[in-house]
């Protein structure tokens, strides 16, 4: 592979993670928007119809286009340039992947441990559900939950492959991933729960966000692996060599 600085890199993942915020942004727009709008009518109709819009100093049109739009973007930036250094690791430590793949693994493995597995045990909820009174004790759950999985997932990482030498990288994948389940259902079973959704909040309409949410991530780290595993395998990988013309035999 051709050399190249961890900074080349982290610059290139940070373009990336803004093509990805800005797919993130589409799916947000397109599909969460409409979620937060009913969620937010519902809310007001239960504070006996008073507009909340009139108070709040961005109006609800800014913040669902320009304000949605530079949250998703800087996050994207953000999280590229962590998931850079993170691929900046991997690369030829996980196994004999190229560019690509390394991207691709990595982009799946955060999506897994940053986002999946913290969603399962603690879901995002629309506005109206949830009790004020409770939000710190919810946050602090809900990167408790991050955090562990990210050390879980570590620890499946390491475990693996201390095993390939003896079991072969299929089996030890296997065992390594089974044991990063086990270990994922084990801190669902001994972290508290957290129910706070109105017995009258429509049911359809908590689920439909919550999907939009998972949605939203899984372009944000689908496009991203894409888009990095594309800019790193050009960095990396040494341009092949044009064939020489061969001059005619007279």
């Amino acid at each position: 592979m051709n050399p190249i600085s961890p900074r080349a890199l982290l610059v290139r993942g940070m373009l990336a993670g803004l093509l990805a915020g800005a797919a993130a942004f589409l799916v947000a727009y397109l599909i969460g928007e409409s979620r937060v709008d009913a969620a937010i009518a519902l809310e007001e109709a239960a504070a006996g119809g008073h507009d909340h819009a009139e108070e709040a100093p961005v109006s609800r049109a800014l913040q669902a286009t320009a304000g949605l739009g530079t949250g998703t973007l800087l996050y994207g930036v953000a999280l590229g340039g962590i998931a850079a250094l993170v691929f900046c690791y991997a690369l030829g430590r996980i196994g004999r992947f190229g560019p690509k793949a390394t991207a691709a693994l990595v982009a799946g493995g955060l999506f897994v441990t940053v986002v999946l597995v913290p969603f399962l045990k603690y879901p995002s909820n629309p506005p109206a559900v949830g009790d004020p009174d409770t939000a710190t004790r919810r946050t602090v759950l809900f990167l408790l939950m991050i955090a562990l999985s990210m050390l879980l997932g570590a620890g499946a990482l390491i475990l693996g492959r201390r095993l390939a030498p003896g079991l072969g990288n299929w089996n030890a994948s296997v065992v390594a991933s089974l044991a990063f389940v086990a270990a994922v259902a084990v801190s669902y079973a001994f972290l508290p729960a957290v129910d706070e959704v109105p017995a009258d909040f429509p049911g359809t309409l908590l689920w439909q966000f919550r999907l939009a949410t998972l949605a939203i991530q899984a372009a944000m780290w689908t496009t991203f692996g894409l888009a990095f595993g594309f800019l790193a395998e050009r960095a990396l990988v040494p341009a092949a060599a044009p064939k020489e013309a061969v001059a005619p035999v007279s």
